[in-house]
């Protein structure tokens, strides 16, 4: 059999938060450009329909299977026939989860949910349960959702039983942020020893597509992360304990924003591990690329490489304290 072919996009898209309808038409302007450069397969960063922080309103904005960002996922998909994955807030009976979906072209669709909430993420979504494998007609994908991909398991989950792998991020550099409060007071976030460097999303990735030998297709987020902390006295209380000279900040913790960026990592890569394209600068963009799918499903030859750019400190915190 001859390897097969497939043209696919993948994009970037400010994260600031800003009404779903004016979000939906930016993403509707990303595919379209997209789809003329002959993409077959489209992927939006995690939520892309809302944006991310960690505010309250993130409990309106989350919606049902049959609310207007499936929908337009659905059209999207049929009009201009091809695949579109995303993901968003999905509203299930009682629970409201990080579901990634992934349209084909006659409406048919596949349902993942994040299971790793990074840390303040589990005051809005649950964790999901298990990978979600798509049997399309492209071939079998795998997804997984920002911190997800940061976890060996998860990867190995999927080892040897797809074609290749989708992952939606909307990761904010945490550790390099700053506490910002209303008086103008700053302090680096960091220093109150929460959180530690990571870069899940850089040169980790590449390996794990070299190690599954699979395109992985990356979608994520740019621009500035803003926002105030669930329980923000609990987030920083701890740590405050151990530096006498914050005590002074610690009751108006819930003031004061969180500041960073995000890391610039949407990116296109085969299955040698190699990053074949790239979303360059700031904003909204997109990339495309053709990528080969092998004619039988690759199967690692040797043990999973270790993370190297995320430390234990970091799952502690994400996964456990949490």
């Amino acid at each position: 059999m001859t390897p097969r072919k497939l043209k696919v996009a993948t994009v970037q898209m400010d994260a600031t938060p800003s009404p779903v309808d004016e979000r939906l038409d930016r993403a509707e302007r990303l595919v379209s450009e997209a789809v003329r450069g002959g993409a077959q397969l489209v992927v939006l960063p995690e939520l892309f329909n809302t944006g991310y922080d960690y505010t309250p309103a993130n409990y309106a904005l989350s919606e049902e299977i049959d609310g207007r960002t499936v929908s337009w996922m659905r059209d999207m998909a049929a009009d201009h026939q091809i695949y579109l994955a995303g993901t968003l807030m999905l509203r299930d009976v009682d629970e409201v989860y990080n579901s990634a979906l992934l349209f084909a072209p006659d409406g048919q669709y596949w349902r993942y949910d994040k299971q790793f909430p990074f840390l303040w993420e589990r005051a809005f979504f649950r964790e999901g349960h298990g990978p979600t494998i798509a049997k399309t007609e492209l071939g079998d994908i795998g997804m997984l959702i920002c911190w997800d991909s940061a976890h060996p398991e998860a990867w190995k989950r999927y080892a040897g039983q797809v074609d290749m792998m989708l992952v939606m991020s909307s990761p904010p550099r945490i550790a390099s942020g700053e506490l910002v409060w209303p008086d103008g007071a700053r302090m680096r976030f960091n220093t109150l020893g929460l959180q530690s460097e990571y870069d899940f999303t850089g040169p980790d990735m590449n390996t794990r597509a070299a190690w599954m030998q699979v395109p992985v297709v990356h979608a994520s987020a740019s621009g500035a992360f803003k926002s105030p902390l669930p329980l923000a006295q609990i987030s920083v209380g701890v740590p405050m304990l151990l530096r006498p000279s914050m005590w002074s900040r610690w009751k108006e913790a819930d003031t004061a924003l969180l500041e960073c960026g995000y890391a610039p990592s949407t990116k296109i890569i085969n299955e040698q591990g190699e990053t074949i394209a790239h979303v360059e600068g700031d904003g909204d963009g997109c990339t495309l690329a053709e990528i080969t799918l092998a004619d039988e499903k690759p199967k690692p030859e040797r043990y999973q490489p270790p993370m190297q750019h995320t430390d234990t400190l970091t799952y502690l915190f994400a996964d456990v304290v949490a």
